[in-house]
Formats: C-alpha cells, structure tokens, sequence
C-alpha cells in the first residue's frame, strides 16, 4: 500500500506569540480532534491503514499523533522534515506572526528569509513521497507544501487545512500524487 495520510496538529493551547510556551500542547478541542482523527484513521479498511506514524518534533503534532499510535501499537516517529515552516534567524515570536502572515500572500520563491523556502517546499515533498502506508502528522504550512509539490500551485497558502483535517496521498514509484484534500479551515491560521 502507497497511501499517506497528512494530518494538521489539532487546536494548539496558543498560537504563536499568545503563550511564552514556544511549543505549547494541544488544547481540549484539540485533544478531541486527536481522538477523532484516530478514529478516521481505525475506520479506514485494514489494507489502507497506516501502519507507521511520524509526526513533527514539535509537541502539539506529537500529542495529535499518540491515539493512533497507541490504537496501532506504534512509536510516534519524530521526523523534522515534518516541521513547522523554519522563521528567519533574528525574528522573535512576536514577529513571526507578521512574518508568517505576510509569507502566506506570496510564492514560494518569494518568501523572504535567509532559507531557499522553495527548496524546503521540495523537500516536504520528497519526505512525504518517501513514505508509504503512514500518517504524518504536520502544520499548515508543510501540508501546503506537499499539496504544492502535487498541483505546481506555486502559491505558500492554497489550501487551508483544518485542525486535525486529513489530506490523501499516494506514493506509488516515490511519486506524490494528491488523492484528497483533507477538510478546509473557515477561520484564520493566526
């Protein structure tokens, strides 16, 4: 099986800037979008279910992870190709919003920073085509880059996952083919 599911981290406890926490946890809404993306996954039929999990270091992927991990006997494998979008060295939190922000209306090759952020766009998406019968629990922002490897969109923001949202791919030949997109947040990122 080649299928790999892309999942967002569910609601965090803050976002950036809100918490002096700089990898704050999920929330309780965010802890019930854990539990119900386990179950999506469990329901799934046994040939289509994964069976690795790798999650971003960042804890709030790591927690999203742990129910399905636990319900299919896995480790949470930590895979910081996975990660959230790295900040440009200098910016604090406070201006990483802005930054973020201002980095969602442009390209991928525009984005401004000291890192080519089309080539870590690219190499999102050569981890995700790496895998095969796994979830991946990431960030908006690296789900938006593997979408963006898949349909040339050359756009940062094209797709707007929601908390805990799963988005299908396939692997088939180290090929990334998007299957489908996982359901569409109705508010805001930050």
């Amino acid at each position: 099986m080649t299928r790999v599911y892309m999942i967002r981290h569910g609601k965090p406890l803050a976002t950036w800037g809100q918490d002096a926490d700089p990898d704050p946890g999920l929330d309780a809404t965010g802890k019930a979008q854990a539990e119900a993306a386990a179950d999506a996954l469990m329901a799934l039929p046994m040939n289509e279910r994964p069976t690795r999990v790798f999650a971003s270091p960042l804890r709030r992927c790591r927690e999203t992870a742990q129910p399905f991990a636990e319900r299919i006997g896995a480790a949470v494998e930590i895979d910081p190709r996975f990660g959230e979008i790295p900040t440009p060295a200098g910016l604090d939190d406070e201006a990483r919003g802005p930054w973020l922000r201002n980095a969602f209306t442009q390209e991928w090759g525009q984005v401004e920073g000291d890192l080519d952020y089309d080539l870590w766009r690219r190499a999102v998406g050569e981890a995700l085509a790496a895998q095969s019968q796994a979830a991946v629990f990431s960030h908006f922002v690296a789900i938006n880059a593997a979408v963006s490897c898949v349909t040339g969109d050359p756009r940062v923001l094209s797709f707007r996952p929601d908390h805990a949202s799963i988005s299908i791919f396939d692997t088939a030949g180290g090929r990334l083919d998007l299957i489908e997109r996982g359901p569409e947040a109705a508010t805001q990122v930050l």
